[in-house]
């Protein structure tokens, strides 16, 4: 009896011995578990712009915005048509869609356990979350220290059948971790590769949440992240922040583009819609304005706005209702986008409110194209108080009417006065110069979005 106990020890320990292998090589991957939720008041974050601190004028920032959000904005209108022609036995025409490049915002956050912070972009263009990861094999030149997944305690790498794995465009299985791999290209030509793996964050220095999906990037290429150290996605998608921390609303406040002291922010979660009366700055007299948003099955991320007409002055523009209307193939429409500076309407819409605008000034037309806009007006000597045109934007649901400063830009260094907009094919886009000092709510649940005037950077 005491030789067959003896002859069955062994056996036990090999078979204990290869549990705890199974279980250890297992520890590594997961099937992305809900993560933990935010504290029900909401959450707030500062939102800083990518040039301030900088010796920059007004125009010279809107100025390099425009040529961030160049690339951008040609790759978008070029996909959306693109798209159009693709068939799925087509393997020359373009498969995985682009998202949202570049970006216009940072916010600074911690990842893993023990926290390492960063800054990344804000970019409601896009749904992944990543960061830099050890080690590289091609990483650009980031302000903090690159991620290393190895030193924290609470990284797993996503398995290959879990939901955020299948909910990205590009991903492949690697058969021998089991692990999900993936490839997000950008509107800017940049793009990040990497493992699909899942995180603790940390949002404003002491609300950490487990188990959120992110892109872990070892090989990342193009101009567009340089700024920061990864990006946040805010889109539509499963893989956004928002949805995976199942909240229905989130906005932004952000400030003047040449404020140079007060912060813009961003809000998730209840706070997004009462923080301007719990803080008292809504801009007295001024009405809130909700629109409805609309789907396109073509570009799932993005926000769309249902814009029906534009009035300058006391003139509604004549154009056909297509010239704005989002197709049923997926091209046109009007997307609202956090991450371009100035907003663009198709050619012919801007070509006709360009016209309009110009015969309703008194202002010699500069024609030196000094400052990279399409429309600017030599300012007299010593001007001052100079009457613009009122801008109208016609959504469903609501007519947006935008205060002077939220369309017009001085450069005194010139002595111009430009229109802050220009013109696009293929997608219009509602730009973050023409959303400041009003708090941006998207409900994501109603399909709505809300403009509510506000001081944001007293919020």
């Amino acid at each position: 009896m005491a030789s067959s106990s003896s002859l069955l020890l062994p056996f036990f320990l090999i078979i204990f011995s290869c549990f705890i292998a199974l279980s250890s090589s297992r520890k590594s991957l997961t099937n992305h578990p809900p993560p933990t939720i935010l504290p029900k008041s909401g959450l707030r974050l500062s939102l800083q712009h990518v040039d301030s601190g900088k010796n920059l004028t007004k125009i010279q920032k809107i100025q390099r915005g425009i040529t961030r959000g160049f690339h951008r904005l040609n790759r978008l209108g070029a996909v959306a048509v693109l798209a159009v022609s693709s068939v799925p036995d087509d393997t020359n025409n373009i498969k995985a869609p682009t998202h949202g490049g570049s970006g216009e915002f940072l916010m600074d956050l911690a990842i893993g356990n023990p926290l390492v912070k960063y800054s990344a972009i804000l970019d409601t263009g896009s749904d992944l979350i990543w960061t830099q990861c050890k080690p590289c094999s091609e990483c650009f030149h980031q302000p903090t220290p690159i991620f290393d997944p190895k030193k924290s305690s609470s990284y797993s790498k996503i398995g290959c059948s879990s939901g955020l794995c299948e909910a990205l465009t590009r991903s492949s299985c690697n058969q021998e971790e089991g692990a999900c791999e993936y490839m997000y290209t950008y509107g800017d030509y940049s793009s990040t590769r990497g493992v699909l793996a899942m995180e603790t964050f940390t949002f404003g220095g002491e609300n950490s949440v487990s188990g959120i999906g992110f892109g872990c990037g070892d090989e990342n290429e193009g101009d567009g992240f340089s700024q920061g150290s990864g990006v946040v996605g805010l889109g539509r998608g499963p893989l956004s922040l928002i949805t995976q921390l199942k909240e229905t609303k989130f906005s932004y406040c952000l400030t003047s583009i040449d404020d140079t002291e007060a912060s813009s922010s961003l809000f998730i979660g209840s706070l997004a819609s009462d923080i301007v009366n719990k803080s008292n700055r809504r801009l007295e007299g001024e009405v809130t304005k909700t629109i409805s948003l609309l789907r396109n099955p073509s570009r799932p991320s993005f926000y769309y706005l249902d814009l029906q007409g534009i009035t300058v002055g006391s003139k509604r523009l004549s154009m056909e209702k297509s010239m704005f209307e989002l197709a049923e193939d997926g091209t046109g429409g009007m997307i609202i986008d956090s991450g371009t500076t100035i907003t663009y309407l198709e050619e012919v819409v801007f070509n006709t409110l360009k016209k309009e605008f110009s015969s309703r000034m008194s202002l010699p037309v500069d024609e030196s194209g000094s400052t990279g806009l399409d429309l600017c007006y030599t300012l007299p000597y010593e001007a001052k108080n100079i009457a613009v045109p009122k801008l109208v934007f016609h959504f469903k649901g609501a007519d947006l009417e935008l205060p002077g400063e939220n369309y017009m830009v001085e450069d005194p260094s010139t002595g111009v006065l430009c229109l802050a907009m220009g013109k696009s094919n293929g997608m219009s886009i509602f730009g973050n110069f023409q959303q400041q000092n009003f708090n941006v709510v998207h409900d994501l649940e109603k399909d709505k979005v809300s403009f509510i005037p506000t001081e944001c950077g007293k919020l």
